[in-house]
């Protein structure tokens, strides 16, 4: 639970008359104590300043266009606090107190609950603006007139009847929008957004109408709502737990969810969707902390919540935004990303959302600060998404100011080091991922979508990831093939992935040091990494230029797409932008052009452009009407088009000497800027960007770098754009590797395959149509010792791999070898465990492996074998289907019952404690013959009796079988004090 000041609370309930700190020296101590507040309230200041442009005098309140209205909300929280700053707001605050009355008392008189045709009633999108209101009006309810208050409160309690009397029914109002019910969708539609929208709408009318009914019939369809928001995995409707005294399995119905507990929208596997569990929950919770009144356990005590933040933490960057890998249509939407990260953080008490929380913090308002300034979204997105950040910045604010405390985040190193792991989501959702202590990878494999992504560094503004890494855009595979490698079970986190195409095959794999590697069998438009090169002061990186390092030395490459470009002064009409290539899908776009004179100013201001095509929402005269918000974009119809052009007609041959672009996040890559007297014959007078060369290895601004091996090797890089065309490309993330000598190293080689042993990993691809069977691979070392045989030869090592079609492996070093063993010594190792030296015949072996801190020498004689063996380690590959798998209940836990994983992690310092439910299931993955089950227990307590059922489909058990994917464990009478178990391995 929240813990509350409770002065503070009174305060911005309204309900008293006490005043805070108002002295600077106290506000300072406090954004000392607390940065991200300290942000939070700069960041609503500023923003302040959108809001007066918003301002209409014709109806004498903020416009109604998108529910500009709605931002009262950051106004009353500003109001309402006390260390209003006038200079960073630009507006006095009477002004904005007198603006924000009149509005909200508009606004109430004209919303249809109250009597009103203005807006109002509809669940799908008026409920969320109207419950941002009624916060902002019971902020400043001692300032609201009779009238104004009855309608407020008409508002809340006629909102919360009206989805309690829909039951389960869809929202006339709302077209096009349904939850299905209380079923929910389906995996490919997760319905967590819609069930979201029908509790939250419920939240004012219970937070404010108190105890009483209908409160109390309404608490009930909040509490159904709200849990079934998260759906259940068929294998998790058995769970027991109570929610505010009803039990999952038989209050959530909705079972929309994929096993491997990602959201979808749409198809997609959507990372913005997947926290809008608790998007819609810190909208509800603020309204019953303001009140006073008690939180709702469910909203802390979310089915599978915890599972659905841990798929987030795999996706995360370093700026608390995770990878948008399909739908990037809320990439570096920092504004709508705030309030997620605040409930976790400040009302769960979750340290390392609080981190992901600091990290957003740390770049708001630099963000901020960027053109269009002011605005808190940038790059995109709907008009309506501008007050609803505000909106909910506010909250993320009143979150902090109603802690004693606020909740100290984990350092970045230690959020990373947890998030790491892989995981395959599933061929339906074609997403696999890897998230590692130096990076995050992924591949896509979902049709229209098909990418491979990588981020350094988890720098959010190095490696542009709309964008495909290595893989040519655009690529429609007819062959898809990936699998994720766990630690715990394979002894290596590493994920690979293989296309084909009528081009030939790519394959990407994914190491644990956050190092990848691209191969392929040479695909046209390969190798290439898209990077940003903006100018965002604040925001390491962004000072609008990379430097690059590679054999010849240093260069750096500024960003000429945003900004002036300069050329030669010469007579002009005409001049336009002609694209080569655009950054995105959605083709150009961009906020202004303008054409500048020899003095710098600009000619173009007022002029209607020509363009090639435009988009009804955004024509080609916003280019040019002086006003920084507004863009050109061309025609959905032609965005797949890479030659769009936008023109301007100067009226009469004038002298021109450059041209000044601002781009939205649909920028071009890649343009030239023309001039032309006729507009019939054009000059080429600017070409973007500037380009350079590279040989073999290159390094990305200290943060990253590439390594080519085969091919002409040569590497071409622009500010925005690295292209390294080879048969395998190495991306190393970070600094301290020596470029030069990864390049000029020797590579394992193998008839038919691709090999790279970077960070002593192997990564084996079969690029072909064809089986390989049991392929000799020569090994230029002979210092690491792999699953499987290797003999010791005069050049390194033989070993032996075989691989179906179209598919690839990653390898760890299992051994370390030292010594001089014999030419022709076998090392066959069976695992991380066991390995066996067989000396040739006629010459006795010596060597001496190493196994992490473990090291023994062996000596063998002629033609004789030994097999030694490791004490105490984790054997990995393990034989157990079960190790490191799915498995339920999920959180919340029953009463007395430790989570299940602790069963399959493979730890023998884990356990299972079954509690008095007794019950847990493990999902293979996929359909398995299985032949036995194993319990391990501890060593103290009575062991209690137990069976195993099995399932095909996670809803339907029957006893052990014949090939099943679920596998349960029941113990019946479990009691304190008797034995857990260590383990539970399926064979």
């Amino acid at each position: 639970m929240l813990p509350l000041s409770r002065r503070r609370l009174l305060m911005l309930a309204g309900l008293t008359g006490l005043t805070g700190l108002t002295s600077a020296t106290a506000t300072a101590a406090r954004a000392a104590d607390n940065p991200v507040a300290a942000v939070y309230r700069e960041a609503l200041h500023l923003h302040t300043r959108w809001v007066q442009e918003q301002w209409d005098d014709t109806i004498g309140a903020y416009a109604a266009a998108d529910f500009r209205f709605t931002a009262v909300l950051g106004n009353a929280v500003l109001l309402g606090l006390d260390d209003y700053d006038p200079r960073l707001t630009g507006v006095a605050a009477p002004v904005l107190r007198a603006r924000t009355i009149a509005t909200i008392r508009r606004f109430a008189a004209t919303n249809r609950l109250a009597g009103g045709t203005g807006w109002g009633r509809r669940l799908f999108w008026d409920s969320t603006f109207e419950l941002y209101f009624l916060l902002a009006a019971r902020l400043l309810w001692a300032d609201l007139d009779d009238a104004t208050r009855a309608a407020v409160t008409k508002i809340a309690t006629g909102q919360a009847a009206y989805a309690y009397e829909l039951g389960a029914g869809d929202d006339p109002l709302s077209t096009g929008s349904t939850t299905n019910g209380t079923a929910g969708g389906r995996p490919g539609d997760s319905k967590l957004v819609e069930m979201g929208a029908y509790a939250q709408a419920l939240a004012p009318g219970i937070a404010w109408a108190g105890a009483g009914d209908p409160a109390a019939e309404w608490r009930e369809r909040f509490l159904l709502w709200t849990a079934n928001a998260s759906g259940l995995p068929a294998a998790d409707r058995a769970n027991p737990a109570l929610i505010d005294g009803d039990r999952i399995d038989q209050l959530v119905t909705a079972h929309n969810l994929d096993d491997t507990f990602a959201v979808r929208r749409d198809e997609l596997v959507n990372p913005f969707h997947q926290s809008e569990l608790w998007r819609t929950a810190g909208r509800s919770a603020i309204h019953f902390l303001v009140a006073g009144q008690p939180l709702p356990p469910v909203l802390t005590r979310r089915p599978n919540g915890d599972e659905l933040w841990r798929t987030l933490r795999l996706l995360a960057g370093d700026a608390g935004e995770p990878v948008m890998p399909m739908a990037a249509d809320h990439y570096h939407a920092y504004g709508r990303d705030v309030l997620p990260l605040a409930f976790l953080a400040q009302v769960h008490g979750d340290r390392h959302a609080a981190r992901a929380e600091a990290d957003l913090a740390e770049r708001l308002l630099p963000y901020q600060r960027h053109e269009p300034a002011n605005r808190l979204l940038k790059f995109g997105g709907a008009e309506s998404d501008e007050p609803q950040a505000r909106a909910e910045l506010a909250i993320a604010y009143l979150f902090h100011r109603l802690r004693a405390e606020p909740v100290r985040p984990v350092s970045r190193q230690r959020f990373f080091a947890d998030a790491r792991g892989t995981r395959d989501f599933g061929a339906d959702a074609g997403l696999t991922v890897h998230q590692s202590p130096a990076a995050f990878a992924a591949a896509v494999t979902r049709p229209g979508f098909v990418r491979f992504l990588w981020q350094p560094g988890h720098d959010n503004w190095l490696v542009d990831t709309r964008a495909s890494a290595f893989l040519p855009a655009g690529l429609t595979p007819s062959w898809s093939w990936t699998r994720a490698w766990q630690k715990n079970r394979d002894g290596v986190d590493a994920t690979a992935t293989v296309l084909g195409s009528g081009d030939g095959y790519a394959g990407f794999t994914t190491l644990p040091t956050g190092t990848v590697v691209y191969a392929s069998t040479g695909l046209p438009g390969e190798g290439g990494l898209t990077l940003f090169a903006l100018t965002m002061p604040g925001v390491p990186g962004l000072d609008g230029a990379r430097t690059f390092t590679h054999s010849g030395g240093r260069v750096e490459l500024a960003d000429q797409i945003t900004g002036d470009i300069d050329f030669a002064p010469r007579p002009a009409r005409y001049v336009r932008m002609l694209g080569r290539e655009p950054a995105t899908e959605n083709g150009y776009s961009l906020f202004s052009f303008g054409v500048l004179d020899v003095h710098g100013a600009d000619l173009a201001q007022g002029a209607m452009p020509i363009v090639s095509s435009e988009d009804g929402w955004n024509p080609a005269r916003h280019a040019t009407d002086g006003n920084p918000e507004t863009r050109w974009a061309v025609s959905p119809q032609e965005q797949g088009r890479a030659d769009s052009w936008l023109a301007v007609d100067l009226g009469s041959a004038v002298t021109v000497a450059g041209v000044r672009i601002a781009w939205e996040a649909s920028y071009a890559k890649k343009f030239v800027i023309q001039t032309s007297t006729d507009a019939l014959t054009w000059t080429d007078v600017a070409v973007v960007p500037q380009t350079r060369t590279a040989s073999r290895w290159v390094g990305i601004d200290g943060r990253a770098g590439l390594v080519t091996h085969g091919g002409k090797g040569r590497i071409t890089v622009t500010a925005t754009e690295v292209r390294a065309p080879a048969p395998i490309v190495e991306g190393y993330p970070g600094t301290g590797r020596d470029l030069a000598r990864l390049a000029a190293r020797r590579l394992p080689s193998a008839p038919g395959l691709l090999v790279s042993d970077a960070e002593e990993h192997l990564s084996v691809f079969n690029l072909t149509s064809e089986p390989a069977v049991d392929v000799p691979v020569r090994l230029p070392s002979r210092r690491r010792l792999y699953v499987g045989e290797q003999v010791v030869t005069e050049q390194g090592l033989e070993w032996r791999v075989s691989l179906e079609r179209g598919t690839a492996l990653v390898e760890p070093p299992r051994f370390i070898l030292t010594g001089e063993p014999a030419i022709g010594t076998v090392c066959t190792v069976r695992d991380s465990h066991r390995v066996t030296v067989t000396a040739p015949q006629g010459r006795r072996t010596v060597v001496t492996l190493r196994c992490g801190v473990w090291t023994a020498t062996v000596r063998v004689m002629a033609g004789k074998s030994r097999t030694v063996t490791v004490p105490d380690v984790p054997i990995t590959p393990a034989a157990d289907l079960s190790r490191g798998r799915t498995t339920f209940p999920v959180a919340p836990l029953p009463e007395g019952m430790s989570s299940p994983e602790h069963a399959v992690d493979g730890d023998p310092r884990t356990a299972w404690r079954p509690g008095p439910a007794g019950r847990m299931v493990v999902d293979l993955g996929a359909p398995h013959a299985v032949r036995d089950v194993r319990l391990t227990w501890s060593a103290a307590g009575r062991r209690r009796p137990h069976r195993v059922e099995a399932s095909t489909d996670g809803l339907e058990y029957v006893p052990l079988g014949a090939e099943v994917r679920y596998v349960a464990l029941v113990i019946d009478g479990w009691q304190p004090g008797d034995a857990e178990v260590v383990e539970f391995a399926v064979i």
